[in-house]
C-alpha cells in the first residue's frame, strides 16, 4: 500500500471517529436516515389529518441531490408527529438545535418544537395532542404581525404544584425565506439563556429576568382589605377660592363669529342649484307611472359649482378675538394635601423564590404539532445536548455545506425572474465578443467608437447621394431643356409646312 493510500485512509478513520465522538456526545441526535419512521409516530385521528414524509429538498441544487429532511405536507390541516427521548436537564447546560427550511415560505403557521415532559402521558404516544405538557417549546412562528422565535418554559410552583407558562418577553424574529436556517438554544447552569439563528447570537438574557410572568412572585403586595380614607385629600393643587371671574369675562362669547370683511365672489352662481338632475339617468323600461308615480331622475352635484360656486352664498366665519370660553379659578397648593394614598404592604402568602429555573422537568419525547397556512416546511438535523461547542461542531459539518449551493440556486431563480430583453441580451453578447476578441474592457470607449464606426456608412451614403448628386442633376436638367427646345423647333416647322411657308424663307 502507498504512502499516500495509508494517509487517506488515516485520515478517513479520523473524521469517523470525530463524527463518532461527537454524536455519541449528544443526547439525541436525529438525521432522518432510512430507519427514521421506527422511531417516529406519526398522530393520525379526527384532528391530526396532516401527512408527514421524509424526502429530498424541493428545487435542490444539484449538491444537495441526496439531502432529505422532515417535511409536513399539507397546509391549513393540523398536523403532529412524535419521537422518544430521555433527557434529564437538572444541573446540567441544556442545547436544542435543528434545522428548518420554509420551502415555500410562511405566511401563518408555526415551525417550533416541543420538548415534552416525561410523564405518565407519554405512556401511549399516538395519544400526543395539544393538551400534551411540554418542558420548553421552541423555535419559529409567525402570522401576520406577529413574527418570533419562541422560548417558553413550563414552570411548577414549588408551594402548591401547579404549573404556569413562561414567555421570553421580547423574542427575535425569525428568517422568513426560503433557505434552511439553524436555530440554537442554550440554557446554562446559571439561568443564563441564549439563542442563535445560524450560529449567531440574537438574543441573551436570564430565566429570572426576561420572562413573563416573572418566575418568582413579589415578596410583598398589597393589603387587599386595605381601604383609603374618606377624608384623604390626594389632589396636590385645588382651585383658589379667593380668585373671582374679571367683569369684563364673556363666557358667552361664541368662538367664531362672520367675517364682515369676507365679499362674494364676483362668479358666484347664485342662481344655479347646487344639485341637478343626472343628465345620463334613463328612466327603467319597467317603469310604470300610473303604478310607481311619476319618475324622478337621480340628482348630482351641479359640475358649474366646483370652480366658481352656487347657490345662496353664506358669509364665512373667523375666529372670535373676544372669545375666552368658560372662566375657571387658577390653581393653587392644596394645603391639606397629605400625598397619594397606597395601600399597604403585606407578606405575600404566595411568594416563593426558585433561585434554579434551569432544573427543568425531565424531557421524555420530542414532538411537532403544528398548524400553518404554508405546506412543505423541512426539519432535520434535530439534537439535544449540554455542550454548544459541539452542536456548532456538528453544524459545521450538516448545516453549514447547504448555505453556499442554496444561496446560489436562490440567485440563479431571482436572474431567471428577472430574465432581461432581447435588446440586453444583444447588447451582453455584443460587448461580451468585443471583450473577448479585441480585448476592449472599456464599455465607454467600446460604446464611442462603435458609434463612430456607425456613421462612416451612412456618412458615405449622404455625400454620393445627396452632395454628388447636384452635378447629374444639372446634367439632366440641361439635356431635358435641349429636347423641349428640339421638341418646339420640329413643331413650330410642321406649323410653316402647313401654312406654305418654308421655314427657310428668312
Amino acid at each position: 500500500m502507498s504512502s499516500f493510500s495509508r494517509l487517506f485512509l488515516l485520515s478517513l478513520c479520523l473524521l469517523l471517529l470525530s463524527l463518532y465522538s461527537i454524536a455519541t456526545n449528544f443526547v439525541f441526535l436525529e438525521p432522518f436516515d432510512a430507519q427514521w419512521e421506527t422511531r417516529w409516530t406519526e398522530i393520525k385521528n379526527a384532528k391530526y389529518q396532516g401527512d408527514w414524509s421524509v424526502e429530498s429538498h424541493q428545487n435542490s441544487p444539484p449538491e444537495l441531490k441526496d439531502e432529505k429532511g422532515l417535511v409536513v405536507q399539507h397546509l391549513a390541516r393540523h398536523s403532529a408527529i412524535i419521537t422518544k427521548v430521555n433527557v434529564d436537564p437538572k444541573e446540567k447546560d441544556l442545547v436544542v438545535q435543528y434545522e428548518v427550511k420554509l420551502q415555500n415560505g410562511l405566511e401563518c403557521g408555526g415551525a417550533y418544537m416541543k420538548l415534552l415532559t416525561a410523564d405518565k402521558n407519554l405512556e401511549n404516544l399516538e395519544k400526543f395532542s395539544d393538551a400534551t405538557p411540554y418542558t420548553i417549546m421552541f423555535g419559529p412562528d409567525k402570522c401576520g404581525f406577529d413574527n418570533k422565535v419562541h422560548f417558553i418554559f413550563r414552570h411548577k410552583n414549588p408551594l402548591n404544584g401547579t404549573i404556569e407558562e413562561k414567555h421570553l418577553t421580547t423574542p427575535p424574529s425569525i428568517s422568513n425565506d426560503k433557505l434552511s436556517h439553524l436555530y440554537t438554544l442554550v440554557v446554562h447552569k446559571n439561568n443564563s439563556f441564549k439563542i442563535f439563528i445560524d450560529m449567531k447570537q440574537v438574543r441573551e438574557g436570564n430565566l429570572l429576568e426576561d420572562f413573563s410572568p416573572p418566575v418568582n412572585p413579589p415578596k410583598v403586595i398589597d393589603d387587599p382589605t386595605d381601604i383609603k380614607p374618606s377624608d384623604w385629600i390626594d389632589d396636590p393643587q385645588m382651585p383658589d377660592p379667593t380668585a373671582t371671574k374679571p367683569s369684563d369675562w364673556d363666557e358667552d362669547a361664541p368662538l367664531e363669529i362672520p367675517d364682515e370683511e369676507a365679499v362674494k365672489p364676483s362668479d358666484w352662481l347664485e342662481d344655479e342649484p347646487e344639485e341637478i338632475p343626472d343628465p345620463e339617468a334613463k328612466k327603467p323600461d319597467d317603469w310604470s307611472d300610473e303604478e310607481d308615480g311619476t319618475w324622478i331622475p337621480p340628482t348630482i352635484e351641479n359640475p358649474k359649482c366646483f370652480e366658481q360656486g352656487c347657490g345662496k352664498w353664506k358669509r364665512p366665519t373667523k375666529a372670535n378675538p373676544a372669545y375666552k370660553g368658560k372662566w375657571k379659578p387658577p390653581m393653587i397648593d392644596n394645603p391639606k394635601y397629605i400625598g397619594k394614598w397606597k395601600p399597604k404592604q403585606i407578606p405575600n402568602p404566595a411568594f416563593y423564590e426558585d433561585l434554579h429555573p434551569h432544573n427543568f422537568s425531565p424531557i421524555g419525547a420530542i414532538g411537532f404539532e403544528l398548524w400553518t397556512m404554508t405546506d412543505k416546511i423541512l426539519f432535520d438535523n434535530i439534537l439535544i445536548g449540554h455542550d454548544l461547542a459541539e452542536a456548532f461542531e456538528y453544524a459545521e459539518k450538516t448545516w453549514l455545506p447547504k448555505t453556499g449551493p442554496e444561496k446560489e440556486q436562490q440567485e440563479r431563480e431571482a436572474a431567471l425572474n428577472r430574465q432581461p430583453g432581447i435588446w440586453t441580451q444583444w447588447t451582453e453578447e455584443f460587448f461580451s465578443f468585443v471583450e473577448k476578441y479585441l480585448g476592449a474592457t472599456d464599455r465607454t470607449i467600446v460604446v464611442a467608437v462603435t458609434a463612430v464606426l456607425g456613421l462612416i456608412p451612412p456618412a458615405f451614403f449622404v455625400y454620393f447621394c445627396v452632395f454628388r448628386s447636384g452635378p447629374t442633376k444639372k446634367v439632366v436638367e440641361t439635356k431635358k431643356n435641349q429636347n423641349k427646345k428640339e421638341e418646339n423647333t420640329d413643331s413650330k416647322q410642321e406649323v410653316d409646312k402647313t401654312q406654305g411657308k418654308p421655314t427657310d424663307d428668312k
